[in-house]
């Protein structure tokens, strides 16, 4: 049985009370008024409630086609039902171009009132769910939810903030796994093409010919397993965001059919006469010097100054160290709930050791680090430095706490201790390597390893 509530405006007593008794029986709430004022006073204190409002046409203080835009505004997820005694299809028409869901003839059967409700309510309720999605897509994508505060972050999103809402084309520069799809994807949501595609392609994932067909599209017929006609990205992105990751890696002669695209909106399909009309919004991204690569004729200078109309520059994660603490943290308490498992703890040793750690594969290796410790420490034990890869111990070797006393390098044990320690990270673990490099045994190596307990 349906369920929803539903607002019926009008002045005829009786039958408005006949109608809303009718609705109720078939499971819907009905909030009543007897006028336009009444009515859009309900309406404001119940505009999240209310599904669908069924309007007479002609109230007393309001006329139905002129209510409609004012019912719209107060609630625009809701369908609006007009009914009339007297309807005419001139009428019936400019309700509909107006936004009503559909325009009745009071006397008609009752069920076909009921049909036309139930079918109000239920585009209604996908409307809502639409948005909900759509609102939470946007926030996950938000430039609100990109973890960090270091300057240098803080800089890239507020430039990218301001472009958002314009339809310039981006360039976003900056190391591979810095973020910059998550920059591409936090401009689309915050900006007006937000309810549109987002549609992005990785130009060095494809071969010259399979690139060519995936963004531009085919007609069938083109070539040799062309079966039907293909839509490209372009086309698919159409009203929304195209993201171009790593644009550098595009062929010379796609960069000059991408150019005609930005310049004129238009392109045409692979084994086409006739162009195509696109209203696409261009992100592009690079982990190359772009303007380097024009300058020494590796790039098209054109089409890198067409995409580069406002620079993002998304910094590695060696310019926020800052910020290393609190994506640790959320990466921790990520994959805890992906694992059903209550977050680990570090150590203060490891957690010093993530921050001095360089970090050459930015924040898609911090991640990547921690999903590994996620999985292999065991939930009762804190994460210590000895969880971590090789790399990371030995930033932690190098960069000892600042609190944490130093090691007496005049005592000859601890000193060897931590020689021996070093050479074996260095070495990966292997332990003839390490016992060449050191210049010993390797039976004098293990004796060693079990005296320092290493």
């Amino acid at each position: 049985m349906p369920t929803g509530t539903l607002l019926l405006i009008d002045d005829e007593g009786p039958l408005r009370q006949a109608i809303a008794r009718m609705l109720e029986l078939e499971g819907y709430t009905v909030l009543q008024a007897p006028d336009a004022r009444r009515g859009l006073e309900t309406l404001q204190q119940h505009a999240d409630e209310v599904l669908v409002i069924l309007s007479d046409v002609k109230l007393p203080d309001g006329f139905g086609l002129d209510l409609l835009p004012r019912y719209q505004a107060k609630a625009p997820l809701a369908e609006v039902i007009l009914l009339t005694a007297f309807g005419t299809i001139t009428d019936g028409v400019q309700a509909m171009k107006q936004g009503a869901f559909d325009y009745l003839t009071k006397g008609d059967s009752d069920d076909q009132l009921v049909v036309v409700v139930d079918r109000a309510v239920e585009k209604a309720q996908l409307q809502r769910r639409v948005a909900e999605l759509e609102k939470k897509v946007g926030t996950q994508y938000s430039f609100e939810s990109m973890i960090g505060h270091a300057p240098a972050l803080e800089q890239a999103k507020r430039t990218a903030r301001q472009v958002a809402q314009t339809d310039a084309t981006v360039l976003l520069e900056g190391p591979t796994g810095a973020g910059k799809e998550l920059f591409a994807q936090a401009i689309h949501y915050g900006s007006p093409r937000r309810s549109k595609p987002f549609v992005a392609l990785n130009c060095s994932a494809f071969p010259k010919d399979l690139l060519e067909s995936e963004l531009f599209g085919y007609k069938k017929g083109a070539f040799t397993g062309a079966q039907a006609d293909k839509k490209g990205l372009l086309e698919e992105a159409s009203g929304g965001t195209l993201f171009l990751d790593e644009i550098g890696e595009l062929d010379v002669m796609l960069q000059a059919k991408l150019l005609r695209v930005l310049e004129t909106q238009e392109f045409t399909k692979i084994g086409d006469t006739r162009p195509t009309r696109v209203n696409v919004r261009v992100v592009a991204a690079t982990n190359r010097n772009l303007r380097q690569e024009a300058e020494q004729g590796h790039f098209r200078a054109d089409l890198y100054y067409r995409l580069s109309v406002v620079v993002v520059a998304v910094p590695p994660l060696s310019a926020r160290r800052s910020d290393v603490p609190l994506l640790t943290r959320f990466f921790l308490l990520h994959f805890a709930a992906k694992l059903r498992r209550r977050p680990l703890e570090l150590t203060p040793e490891a957690l010093q050791a993530l921050e001095n750690y360089p970090w050459p594969g930015n924040v898609r290796e911090l991640k990547n680090v921690l999903e590994r410790a996620s999985i292999l420490t065991p939930p009762d034990q804190p994460l210590t430095v000895d969880d971590l890869p090789v790399e990371l111990q030995l930033a932690a070797l190098n960069n000892p706490r600042p609190d944490a006393p130093p090691p007496d390098e005049r005592n000859l044990r601890s000193a060897e201790k931590q020689h021996i320690q070093r050479v074996l990270l260095e070495e990966h673990g292997n332990k003839t390597e390490t016992a060449r490099v050191l210049g010993i045994a390797l039976t004098t190596l293990y004796r060693k390893i079990q005296d320092y307990g290493l």
